[in-house]
């Protein structure tokens, strides 16, 4: 008689605490860390005992590292998959670009393991993951201060503590309609109750910037919630604030975001 397999049986694994998943996380958290110090690629290879190039896949599988090849390639190669399998997409990719298959891959996420895209949760990404991703949206505003842009920042920003100009914290989070998109209303988070912030206002406090220094909320206009969007400004860089007022307010916001 055939003898039926147990569940759990076959062959035993040789390093059953070897974990690739776990490794790969680790690895690129610790990247991650480092590249966040303002350290090169291969500074962090000598330091992890890496090569530059696997450091550079850790970065990009975690969402922080930019350069204009490394879009390209991603641009093109996920073109390429809406109709081709992944190492057909890889191949196409190579032609089109003029590169070799293992330039492409190496300009692109781990397969396995832990990805995180720039529109993944924020819950599922590291702190530095996180800080990138801020930096790299004011980055995009500052270049072209449109309003997408300018959105783009404040959505990246969700959660962030601030300070009012009295110096009480507060953040805001942004909900997303049944659609999937996120709702052009910031809900302020003060203690047990939350109050809502329509996007109009802060657009409207924004036209209202007149000089570097803002001496107080009421002078970005009469508006309805202009103490937290005096916070939020003076934390994005957009403002600045009397000396007496940044005791309470603390320092704003590090350029390294």
């Amino acid at each position: 008689m055939k003898k039926t397999r147990k569940p759990g049986g076959g062959r035993k694994k040789l390093k059953p605490e070897y974990d690739a998943g776990k490794n790969l996380k680790e690895q690129m958290e610790s990247a991650v860390a480092l590249y966040d110090s303002e350290m090169s690629l291969q500074a962090i290879g000598e330091e992890l005992g890496l090569n530059p190039i696997k450091v550079r896949k850790l970065l990009i599988t975690a969402g922080v590292y930019e350069s204009e090849v490394a879009e390209k390639v991603q641009d093109t190669f996920e073109e390429y998959r809406e109709t081709q399998n992944y190492k057909e997409a890889i191949l196409s990719t190579a032609a089109t670009l003029e590169l070799s298959k293992a330039s492409i891959t190496s300009y692109l996420p781990y397969r396995k393991g832990v990805y995180f895209p720039s529109t993944a949760e924020k819950g599922k990404i590291s702190v530095g993951a996180e800080r990138q991703r801020r930096y790299r949206a004011m980055k995009r505003w500052r270049v072209d201060p449109t309003e997408e842009n300018f959105w783009g920042m404040v959505v990246s920003y969700a959660g962030v503590e601030f300070k009012t100009y009295s110096g009480l914290p507060f953040s805001y989070e942004i909900k997303k309609g049944r659609n999937g998109e996120y709702t052009k209303e910031l809900w302020i988070d003060r203690r047990e109750k939350s109050k809502s912030l329509a996007w109009s206002s802060v657009l409207l406090a924004l036209k209202n910037i007149k000089g570097e220094v803002v001496d107080r909320p009421k002078a970005l206009g009469d508006i309805r919630g202009v103490t937290y969007i005096y916070g939020m400004f003076y934390r994005f860089g957009l403002i600045d604030v009397p000396d007496e007022v940044k005791e309470k307010m603390g320092r704003p916001i590090d350029r390294k975001e």
